[in-house]
This record gives C-alpha cells, sequence and structure tokens, in this order.
C-alpha cells in the first residue's frame, strides 16, 4: 500500500519536472513562415538540415539555408 502511496506523486513530480525542462521556441523560415516548437531544435545535421517537432508533434525538417532565425519564445 504504501508503494502506491508514494509511487504516485514521484511519477506525477517526475513528469512536471520533465515539463519544466522544456524551452518553447520559434523557428523563423526567410519566407516569413513560423513554426513554434517544444523544444529547442537539433542543430543542422551533418546533411545541411535542421529536425524539430512543432507543437503539434509534426515532424518538421528544413534546409538549414531555409531558416532565418532561432530564438525562445516571449
Amino acid at each position: 500500500m504504501k508503494i502506491k502511496t508514494l509511487g504516485i506523486p514521484l511519477a506525477v513530480a517526475a513528469l512536471l519536472t520533465l515539463a519544466g525542462c522544456s524551452t518553447p521556441t520559434v523557428v523563423t523560415l526567410q519566407n516569413g513562415t513560423q513554426y513554434l516548437t517544444e523544444d529547442m531544435p537539433d542543430t543542422k545535421n551533418e546533411d545541411g538540415f535542421y529536425e524539430f517537432r512543432d507543437i503539434s508533434g509534426a515532424k518538421i525538417r528544413v534546409r538549414a539555408d531555409e531558416v532565418a532565425t532561432v530564438r525562445k519564445e516571449d
């Protein structure tokens, strides 16, 4: 019984801690398109692309030369 009593609050605390670590970011492309991401996108890969997930969960892959800015959301 004590394991259930302690386990649930610990699980909730762990999830809240992980949620607090995300850094909402705005990725703006050269054509003006903006993507709001849940976390900082992966930097340019060897193949010259940025990869990230937008807030709806869709995986986005953009050529690095199409990205104008990457900044934290205000």
